[in-house]
């Protein structure tokens, strides 16, 4: 296997990890930014509210962004499947 080849792996396997976990990380830090900024403003200092939002909003896009995360999951998959006899050789 040549660098050029596990260069473009690695590659193409770091795009899709961040594709796949973007949607929950990102949801999540936008409502614990709403959160804390409800925080700030009412003074409520209540970490379980925070905690609890975080993972509603997580679960949240899991259910709706899931389909999108499994296929971006198993294209990779299916790509270096196919390609597995460039990377034995």
């Amino acid at each position: 296997m040549s660098q050029d080849t596990v260069i473009t792996v690695v590659q193409e396997t770091l795009k899709a990890i961040i594709f796949a976990s973007a949607p929950p990380l990102l949801m999540g830090l936008v409502i614990g930014l709403i959160v804390s900024i409800f925080q700030t403003i009412t003074s409520i200092n209540e970490q379980t509210l925070a905690f609890i939002a975080k993972i509603l909003a997580i679960f949240i896009s899991l259910v709706i962004f899931g389909a999108f995360m499994l296929t971006t999951l198993q294209d990779l998959f299916l790509n270096l499947y196919s390609d597995f006899s460039k990377f034995i050789q």
